[in-house]
């Protein structure tokens, strides 16, 4: 499985686990330019939620939060303010999440982590 797919995957994976948490799926691959693209957006009762999702085959490289490197997360939250201003969101609680999925390069689904409030 290439890369483009696994990841697909994995954000499918990552979106109906997060609306089996409660999470009201709004967008997904939301795109600014070259600025880049948040993952998924989701209300979690009255908070706005722009997340991130890293899918792994495993910790040779670490988790899959930290390949979000602080470069990646001024991106998102750049994006985030442009999507915010886009759609009038103005007074309303923001977060910043990751959905970590351990996933075999065959897409067999080993372990699936929320991390609210990652950044």
């Amino acid at each position: 499985m290439n890369n483009r797919a696994y990841g697909a995957l994995g954000e499918e994976a990552a979106a109906a686990y997060l609306a089996r948490q409660g999470y009201i799926i709004i967008s997904r691959n939301f795109r600014v330019g070259r600025m880049g693209e948040i993952d998924i957006i989701a209300k979690d009762g009255e908070t706005l939620c722009f997340i991130e999702v890293k899918s792994r085959s495993g910790y040779n490289f670490g988790t899959p939060a930290q390949a979000v490197s602080s470069q990646k997360q001024a991106a998102i939250t750049r994006i985030a303010q442009v999507y915010m201003q886009n759609n009038r969101y103005s007074d309303i609680p923001v977060r910043f999440d990751i959905v970590e999925l351990l996933m075999d390069r065959d897409g067999n689904i080993n372990d699936i982590f929320l991390i609210r409030n990652a950044f």
